[in-house]
């Protein structure tokens, strides 16, 4: 397939028709569209920083084909912030632990940590680390972003260990 065509899909609660190529990626396909919030570190899933939400799923969007999101539905971390009140808590626990420093693999840990928690993730530092392994930081250290996802947690009621 070869060429440019159009693909369907949902991004932040708004339907778009938007062209595109067999080889571009989510990553790409999205920041032509101007959703900056999805950051380009690595293009090999390695980082992070372009993650977002596929079908409720957290996913490299790097490695994603946006011919691949044909009829499905994406939110970004800035249209989660607009609308989802999870979001918006770890959005603010981010800011207030101190766990944003130069900002670029904010997005990409936010939509990490929210995908944890709605899946059942506990406050639990151990299990908050292997939920957010996939994201790199190269500022914090970790403990910040760390702390910020526990609050949410214990803000929740999942308990902490």
């Amino acid at each position: 397939m070869s060429g440019t065509f159009e693909i369907n899909l949902r991004i932040n609660g708004q339907e778009a028709v938007l062209p595109t190529t067999a080889e571009k990626s989510l990553l790409r396909f999205l920041r032509e569209h101007n959703y900056w919030d999805v950051k380009c570190g690595c293009e090999e899933g390695d980082c992070g920083s372009c993650a977002v939400l596929l079908d409720g799923r957290a996913v490299k969007s790097c490695i994603t084909l946006a011919a691949a999101c044909n009829g499905r539905e994406i939110w970004t971390n800035r249209g989660l912030g607009r609308t989802d009140e999870l979001t918006k808590k770890l959005q603010a626990a981010f800011v207030e632990s101190g766990a944003i420093q130069c900002g670029f693999c904010t997005c990409g840990m936010i939509i990490a940590a929210k995908h944890y928690l709605e899946q059942g993730g506990k406050a639990d530092r151990s299990q908050i680390k292997e939920a957010i392994s996939g994201n790199l930081c190269r500022c914090t250290g970790y403990v910040k972003i760390v702390d910020a996802v526990y609050g949410v947690a214990l803000e929740m009621g999942t308990g902490g260990i």
